[in-house]
């Protein structure tokens, strides 16, 4: 017998090893390590139990073991071919955009995917550079498991604090920080079965015998998760574990229909509760969703015939205490702290809920969403398949070709009176379905909004905000401007339908009647000293618009930061112009020749590479134009050979 000491949690280690050594202690496990030559690696899992290691055995179980894992691509630059999903235009999902798979964050049964990857022609362009990285090694180095992208499965992320399996939809691509299971027919219910067992209490602490660490940030690789035994399980069994997981994934889908984000956004939380029959209560939701996971971590118990004792060691890893934990980071709150807490969380919930509603009319003002869900003349789509491809729109966008609420040229401005003013609109969005902002509207926007907007449309680690506020020096004049919209135009109407007009039919002809006045009041001084800057800095405004707008042809596929780029100057919120202004000196450098902008810009530059580079020429539709290098004389070409 070897004894082991587990002192992980405890900061002053010289005191706890000699308290373990002198007393029966909790921390002591002392345990026959013969045992562990049955895991493989023969891990150290000396805190199991030798029954639960037993498992690991050839004979544990009788369940015939149908998953196929794969690992996924990794494009070796995600600036270049990875997006938001808001980025590119909804008609280029399916064609040159596909959803992306790529790990996040612990969410067992649902998560919302956030990217899209360009996979144009098959990936001809992602292949090129990754045999151009390769020194022409074959591209599949970096792009595996071809044959498995866009069928159904299930994915996790590969390293973060906690097993979970998820919902991958039909349609995806996954990648190397995602792994990806399949079935070997795509059956809908295998899968939620195995996403209901693999996501319990009991394989998740089985999983722990093989990793390395089982404290912070685990790396959950393919073949860990791979050689981790799985349940003997009846039909009747894996009928009512797929149910289970069937639910789950509802309830998680549910919490996440009020993020405007997300394909599965309906309406915000506080117009959900509104419309739908049950109303919208996460808590309550969030139990429903625990009790079915009790439910299946008791059938998954049974199904690895664990005992009374197994259990036990298995619930108090899954719900650690102050006082014994496998996992880290007890929770010692009073229940004083824990009630101060719950009423800061309701404040903070109502100003939450408030900024998400206004965020939500400015996206009916521009034509994003459909105010008829919050009326219910039009009602609420059903819930799609777990499985089912994902939408390119949310369910709470406007569907094509129907009419906006209020109809724009892709540009709302910040002017009292204008008939695009988008404070006012947002107060008559607001108005129409019977709602109040416990936020000032006008103020909301000009000091909150954009900094809580790009926030919110930032995702794993792209910044991607859709709503762009332009303005003058002093901000007291500024335009926003819708990215999906965008056109070549946009910035000629910017300047001549909004900005001019306001010069030539409101300020020059106030300045000149001021102007033109012999006895001027004090007031009126300083009336016509502020018409004057306001007349100055919508003059720079509009010059700096004319400057930009021959040369700017957006083009949604390069994404928002290298569209935005060229207008650095005319954001005020410094953080995303530092952004642009680094993401500008590098298209001029060019670091971004890959990019539509880059070529309208620098042609004669990006011609030169297209003949050198071929990722670069099959971008520009140019493949034509790429020279092949001669190959070496006796130099085999590296990669895979060819069949026949």
């Amino acid at each position: 017998m070897t004894i082991f000491f587990r002192l992980l949690e405890d900061e002053a280690k010289e005191e706890a090893l000699s308290t373990v050594v002198h007393l029966n202690d909790r921390r002591a496990f002392e345990v026959d390590a013969s045992t562990f030559a049955c895991l493989p690696g023969s891990s150290f899992a000396y805190w199991m139990r030798p029954r639960i290691i037993g498992l690991f055995k050839r004979d544990a179980g009788s369940t015939k073991d149908s998953r196929i894992f794969r690992q996924g691509l990794s494009t070796a630059d995600d600036f270049r071919f990875v997006r938001t999903w808001w980025e590119p235009l909804p008609e280029a999902f399916g064609q040159r955009w596909f959803m992306f798979a790529k790990g996040g964050q612990n969410s067992p049964y649902y998560s919302g995917l956030n990217l899209s990857i360009s996979w144009a022609s098959e990936g001809a362009a992602m292949k090129a550079w990754s045999e151009n990285l390769n020194d022409n090694g074959h591209w599949s180095r970096n792009i595996r498991s071809v044959d498995f992208y866009f069928r159904p499965g299930l994915t996790w992320p590969r390293r973060t604090n906690g097993l979970s399996f998820r919902v991958m939809p039909a349609g995806c691509i996954f990648a190397d920080k995602g792994p990806a299971c399949f079935s070997q027919c795509d059956d809908e219910n295998e899968l939620l079965t195995q996403s209901s067992y693999m996501n319990s209490a009991p394989f998740r602490y089985l999983v722990t015998a093989l990793l390395a660490r089982i404290t912070l940030a685990q790396s959950y690789e393919l073949g860990l998760v791979q050689q981790t035994p799985v349940p003997a399980l009846t039909e009747e069994t894996g009928m009512r574990l797929a149910a289970h997981a069937r639910r789950a994934w509802s309830l998680k889908r549910a919490l996440d229909t009020p993020n405007e984000i997300s394909h599965a956004f309906v309406l915000p939380a506080s117009l959900i509760i509104k419309v739908t029959p049950d109303g919208f209560y996460p808590a309550a939701i969030t139990a429903q969703i625990a009790t079915i996971q009790r439910k299946i971590d008791d059938e998954v118990s049974r199904a690895y015939s664990l005992d009374e004792e197994d259990r036990a060691a298995v619930d108090a890893w899954d719900h650690p205490t102050a006082a014994t934990t496998l996992k880290g980071g007890a929770d010692e709150r009073s229940d004083g702290d824990e009630c101060e807490q719950q009423e800061d969380e309701a404040d903070d919930a109502s100003v939450a809920n408030s900024a998400g509603l206004l965020s939500w009319a400015v996206g009916v003002a521009f034509g994003r969403f459909d105010i008829r869900l919050a009326t219910n003349e039009r009602p609420l789509p059903p819930e799609p398949g777990p499985f089912d491809p994902l939408p390119r729109k949310s369910p709470g966008m406007l569907p094509d070709g129907d009419s906006p609420f209020h109809s724009n040229p892709g540009i709302l401005v910040d002017d009292p009176g204008h008939p695009h003013d988008l404070p006012h609109l947002i107060d008559s969005v607001l108005d129409y379905v019977g709602m109040d902002s416990t936020l000032g509207t006008r103020a909301w926007l000009r000091r909150d909004f954009f900094p809580e907007h790009l926030k919110q449309y930032s995702k794993s680690r792209r910044k991607a905000p859709i709503y762009w506020p332009l303005s003058t020096a002093s901000g007291g004049y500024t335009l926003l401007i819708y990215y999906p919209a965008l056109t070549d135009q946009t910035l000629f109407v910017a300047a001549n339908d909004f900005v001019g007009t306001k010069l030539d039919r409101e300020v020059e002809p106030a300045l000149r009647a001021l102007r033109q006045k012999t006895d001027r009041s004090r007031e009126e001084e300083r009336t016509l000293e502020d018409l004057q800057t306001l007349h100055d800095e919508l003059s720079t405004l509009r010059a700096e618009l004319l400057r930009l707008a021959p040369t700017w042809k957006p083009n949604h596929d390069d994404g928002v930061q290298i569209t935005a780029a060229p207008l650095w100057r005319l954001f005020r919120h410094r953080p995303w112009q530092a952004v642009l202004r680094d993401t500008w000196e590098k298209l001029e450098q060019g670091t971004y020749d890959w990019a539509h902008l880059a070529m309208d810009n620098w042609p004669g530059r990006v011609l030169d590479k297209c003949r050198t580079d071929k990722s670069l020429a099959i971008a520009h539709d140019l493949e034509h134009l790429y020279e092949p290098p001669p190959e070496a004389p006796g130099k085999a070409r590296r990669g895979r050979r060819k069949k026949g």
